[in-house]
């Protein structure tokens, strides 16, 4: 098992690609620690893991609030005595030209998607740096790295995650830790169940590959990004878009 004796906190955890990580770390050997907002989904997914052979913990956790990150790693470390891995992974999504968004709205995903990021990563850094290694994979998006209408504020976010892994890995990559992010494209998670049949098929147009991923094949990467096979890689973005930004 590639997570065997690791310690994982996971953001966003409960439905999507978080869950999905979530189950694929733990089937993997690692002790995962579910951070998210949704007591309820937490503790059925603790369940879940559990009923499988496997080790979790819930944390509700908002990642934009400091003290609730603070706890978050602090609680991670009381229960299972270090901080191997960071999959920051939460967010929200916004749908607003620029000249609509309100300041309130743009705030909300940027202390989200953004700031959120940041702190996860911080309390990480800081318990990773004690046993000299970790692994941390921001989620950042294809947005991060092309412009799409109507996301200013999302994209703004992303492109932030984007280039602060870069700074963040190469600060502190003499010190054993390694920083990178997820790039995801279109992928087939809850966030899309309500949105039209023609919109979703115009997304797959537009992607080399003809339709959309699935939160699995993110969480593949993020394993190979976690685990030591990916032991020579920091500062990387790993585009998982069936082809999109290539074009």
């Amino acid at each position: 098992m590639r997570l065997s004796g690791k310690v994982a906190i996971i953001t966003g955890g409960t439905f999507g690609i978080g869950e999905s990580t979530v189950r694929l770390f733990a089937k993997e050997g690692a002790k995962v620690v579910i951070a998210a907002r949704n007591e309820a989904k937490g503790a059925k997914l603790v369940d879940s893991i559990k009923a499988e052979g496997g080790e979790a913990l819930f944390v509700k956790t908002d990642v934009s609030k400091e003290e609730d990150v603070a706890n978050l790693v602090q609680q991670t470390v009381e229960t299972y005595g270090k901080v191997d891995v960071l999959f920051a992974n939460a967010g929200v999504g916004d749908m607003q030209d620029l000249d609509c968004c309100t300041l309130e709205e743009w705030n909300r995903t940027i202390s989200v998607d953004l700031t959120g990021v940041f702190l996860c990563n911080k309390y990480a850094i800081k318990e990773m740096a004690k046993i000299g290694e970790g692994s941390i994979i921001n989620c950042a998006s294809i947005l991060g790295h092309v412009g799409q209408m109507s996301v200013s504020a999302y994209a703004a976010a992303k492109g932030g995650v984007v280039n602060m892994t870069r700074a963040a890995a190469v600060t502190y990559a003499s010190q054993g830790i390694r920083i990178n992010a997820v790039c995801p494209g279109y992928i087939d998670t809850p966030i899309l169940e309500n949105t039209p049949s023609e919109v979703i098929d115009q997304l797959v147009s537009m992607v080399p590959a003809r339709r959309l991923g699935k939160p699995e094949e993110v969480a593949n990467c993020v394993l190979f990004l976690a685990s030591d096979e990916s032991s020579f890689v920091t500062g990387a973005n790993l585009l998982v878009d069936g082809g999109y930004t290539a074009q």
